[in-house]
């Protein structure tokens, strides 16, 4: 599945050819918010294979954002969260610094949830930083609450833990 912007970027699935630039936005992303620490996603096993983590999965999925030359410039990604009932969890998004202010971050939200609700989902939960501030203003401007640290949290450092309920039509 693949959807252009009006920005002259698209859209699309992951590919394997994808795994290291994705592993290399996601670390330099971090490292850039001191946040290449262990108890964050820096250090999981997996991030330098997504594809196949997403692709070994039901009901999960990761998408790019990528120029019209098909370099990735941005990424976002969702996988069942069963501590909450039909729930996903919002992971991995990450975009390029060059690309960043052009509310592209909130595209690739709007298109995670369409798939998130295409798989069955009613719910979105994502943890994140309070390093994050950029990530967090999209975030609760996207219509995310913050909630409680749920006891199942992944990734020890997180700070912020967010909860959006989909209004189905």
């Amino acid at each position: 599945m693949s959807k252009d912007t009006d920005v002259g970027y698209r859209i699309r699935e992951m590919i394997p050819e994808d795994n290291s630039a994705v592993a290399a936005l996601i670390r330099s992303n971090l490292k850039n918010h001191g946040l290449d620490i262990p108890g964050t996603v820096y250090f999981d096993p997996c991030i330098d294979n997504l594809y196949e983590y997403y692709l070994n999965g039901i009901n999960r999925g990761y998408y790019v954002l990528v120029d019209k030359d098909d370099n990735v410039l941005g990424g976002i990604g969702f996988d069942e969260f069963s501590p909450f009932q039909d729930c996903a969890e919002l992971q991995k998004l990450y975009l390029a610094d060059s690309v960043k202010g052009n509310g592209l971050g909130y595209r690739l939200i709007s298109y995670i949830e369409d798939r998130m609700t295409e798989a069955g989902y009613k719910a979105s939960y994502l943890e994140t930083h309070s390093n994050l501030q950029a990530a967090i203003h999209i975030y609760e401007k996207s219509g995310y609450s913050l909630i409680e640290r749920p006891k199942e949290v992944a990734h020890g450092a997180m700070t912020n833990f967010y909860y959006k309920r989909f209004e189905i039509l």
